[in-house]
Order: structure tokens, then sequence, then C-alpha cells
């Protein structure tokens, strides 16, 4: 597999994203980077990042997480941030992303996990957290689903995925900043372009949105169709913090919240953020995902 390896000197002196690197190796020599802050022995709180993004969107919550005695994990997805970016598009899958990041999850042995997770990583951690129920605690969804291909994706969906396939650059700065409430400054915008020095490392990028399973013979449906059935009898705590303002997945909470079980009588929230919620509110997401989490201790 033909992989890239963005230069270290890339990431040098990003805004407020001073957390030292962890990496790890997988099986097929793909390199995967993550966040790891807080105590080792803490309750692990696992933050999964989507397109086109990486664990930067999580900078202002990992220190909340941290700071109130939690592991707080957030790992760069295959193709995206510190980690590497397989050049060929026919690399990446649905369960190519499933598997890796199955893998990254047992092979640091992750149990008792809180799941906070948003777009392509509620994709990944929904499936993740139905397939391998043992090692999660909880969920958290921040502005994600599950597609199974049984809705309508809806027009904006579909010309974001036209956008992302044909557009001559992919600007990934400025599609967070488009995708965010407050004005990203220069400099983090600059950051969210920092794992892409060129189009050969934005492979990962213009895929994702194409493996979002829309027909029902996407190779990803049985798999999604069959989670989602698992996840129609999760009696764990689930909890929905959506930003209200995002035009694609803004009103996926209420199905959610309809078929998990674990999601009844739970503080569910429609907060002052965009589809990049973590950027609009992100210490606010943290900080009433503690006050859930040390709740449910404390019963």
């Amino acid at each position: 597999m033909d992989v890239v390896r963005t230069p270290e000197e890339r990431f040098a002196d990003l805004p407020d994203y001073a957390f030292e690197p962890h990496h790890l190796t997988l099986a097929d020599g793909v390199r995967m980077h993550y966040v790891d802050e807080g105590p080792r022995d803490g309750e692990v709180v696992l933050m999964l990042h989507g397109e086109p993004s990486w664990s930067y969107l999580y900078r202002h919550m990992v220190p909340v997480f941290a700071a109130a005695g939690f592991r707080a994990v957030a790992p760069d997805l295959v193709g995206f941030g510190k980690s590497d970016k397989p050049t060929a598009s026919g690399a990446y899958s649905y369960q190519a992303h499933v598997d890796w990041l199955r893998e990254w999850i047992e092979a640091l042995d992750l149990r008792r996990i809180t799941l906070v997770c948003q777009d392509w990583g509620s994709l990944l951690g929904l499936r993740l957290a139905a397939e391998h129920d043992d090692r999660f605690d909880r969920i958290v969804v921040a502005n994600g689903f599950l597609p199974t291909a049984d809705r309508d994706a809806g027009a904006a969906f579909r010309i974001w995925r036209s956008f992302a396939r044909w557009t001559p650059m992919l600007p990934v700065g400025r599609i967070v900043a488009t995708g965010t409430r407050r004005t990203l400054s220069r400099a983090e915008r600059a950051a969210y372009d920092a794992p892409f020095p060129s189009s050969r490392y934005k492979t990962g990028a213009r895929v994702f949105p194409r493996l979002v399973p829309t027909s029902p013979d996407d190779p990803a449906v049985p798999a999604n169709r069959a989670a989602w059935d698992r996840l129609g009898q999760w009696e764990k705590p689930f909890l929905t913090l959506f930003g209200r303002h995002d035009p694609i997945l803004g009103r996926a909470d209420k199905p959610l919240q309809e078929h998990v079980p674990g999601a009844r009588n739970q503080p569910h929230a429609r907060l002052e953020g965009s589809h990049f919620v973590q950027e609009d509110v992100g210490p606010e997401i943290a900080e009433r995902t503690v006050a859930w989490m040390q709740a449910r201790s404390a019963t």
C-alpha cells in the first residue's frame, strides 16, 4: 500500500494543540496518531472526528476531560491529521475504516469507553459500539448518525459529496470554517489545512463522502443495519448534544433518541452550534458530558 506521511513540521505551533503525540503501527503497516491525555487508569473518553477534520477538532475538549480525571483519547483516522494517508482511493472503504479503528482500540485495550462522536466519527463509532458493546459504557453523539440507506440523505449532502469528488481544490480549512457559527482564525483554518501539503495527501478526504451508504446495494448496508438493530436494544446511557444550525445533521438527534432505549430520560440538548459543533461550543459539550458521567456514576 502506497502511503504518505505529513511532515511533522507542518504541525508546529498550532494554536491550542500542544499535546504529546502518540503513534501505533497497524498490521498493514499504516501508522495511526492519537492524543492521549489524563490518567492512564481513568475511565476512557474516546473522541472520534469526522470529515475532513482531525483530532485538532477536540483541542478544547480534551483538557476538560483530562482535568476531570478521565483518560481523554482522540485518534486521527487513517487519511487524516498526523496519521498515514494511503494515496489510492481503493485503499479506503467503510469496512477498512472500521477495521483500522477496531485494531487500534484492541491494541490499546481500551475498555469502559465513553464514546464522543460526530460526523464520520459517528458512522464508525456507532458501528464499533454496537459490534463490541463489551468495551463501551456510554455514547454521546454530536451531529452524527448511522446510515442504513433507509432515509433520503438530502440535497445538502449530495451537493457536498459531488463537491468533494470533483472540485479541483479541496480547501479543508475553509470547509471546516463554513461548518461553524463562530469565525475561525486564520491560524485555526491553517491547522485544518496542515495535514494536507498537496492533493496527494487528500485522497481519504475526497473519498469519505462517497463511502456513506445511501443506496440499499451499498456493501456497508448489511453491517450497518445489523448495528442499527443492536442499537435498538442498547440499554446503556446514550446522550445527544447537537448543534442546532447544522443543515445536514441538525435534526438527526430525534431518530436516535426514539430508537435507542438508553436515550430515554437523558439530558439531550440542541446547542448553539453548526456541523462542527466542537468548534462552536466544544467546552460546553465536554462539561455537559462530564456532569452527565459523574451524575450517572453517583447513582
